[in-house]
């Protein structure tokens, strides 16, 4: 039976993913402070929201967002280095005197479940990694000789988004037990603090400084 993915480029974007997300960003951030400030089950609705927008960025990515990338460099450029100062300014929050570690306990206005929602996908949607990852990384994968790359983007976008909910939901359901390990020891928070906004800003050059140009997908 013909297989329209190998099991190279499976394993090859759940890796990237799981890279992607043990990286602190815009998605952790929010759904870790949400969790411990609101609930468990508040970070839990704002990562249906997330969820949702991967599913946003995987539909584009197999109907051409890459094509039109390829095709209109100069917007792509522009998302990324935009992105790239997004990630550098989450980095300086970090790094700044005073700044918090993002499992960090925090005062927060209560939300309505629908909120949550929304404010998961928006910042979801707004994530220079998942722009990126669906732009230019994915379609790294792709092999045309298998057959549609379409369908390929679609069931590798499934595990992109199997992998990032999953793990993702570890830190929501975790993230107020390690929030008191960490408010506890100021020594272990500081460093978390660091480590953080050296990560933040490593993808932020990175992501800068990439060369690389989105394929086309069609």
């Amino acid at each position: 039976m013909h297989v329209l993915v190998s099991s190279e480029a499976m394993l090859g974007i759940a890796l990237v993913e799981l890279g992607l997300v043990v990286t602190p960003g815009p998605n952790m951030i929010y759904l870790v402070s949400r969790s411990i400030a609101q609930s468990r089950r508040a970070g839990l609705i704002s990562l249906a929201g997330v969820g949702v927008g991967f599913g946003v960025y995987l539909l584009a990515a197999s109907v051409g967002l890459a094509t039109l990338f390829a095709l209109v460099p100069e917007i792509y450029v522009t998302l990324k280095l935009a992105g790239a100062a997004y990630l550098l300014w989450l980095a300086w929050n970090a790094f700044r005197p005073g700044g918090n570690s993002v499992f960090a306990t925090q005062e927060l206005e209560p939300d309505r479940p629908r909120k949550l929602f929304g404010m998961g996908l928006l910042t979801c949607l707004l994530n220079p990694k998942i722009a990126i990852l669906y732009i230019s990384v994915l379609p790294q994968f792709l092999d045309p000789a298998r057959g549609h790359v379409g369908t390929q983007s679609m069931i590798l976008g499934l595990i992109q988004t199997a992998v990032g909910v999953g793990v993702n939901a570890i830190f929501v359901v975790t993230a107020s037990s390690v929030a008191v390990f960490l408010t506890r020891r100021p020594t272990w928070m500081r460093i978390h603090r660091y480590l953080t906004g050296t990560a933040l800003a490593a993808f932020a050059i990175r992501l800068a400084t990439d060369k690389a140009r989105p394929l086309a997908t069609h």
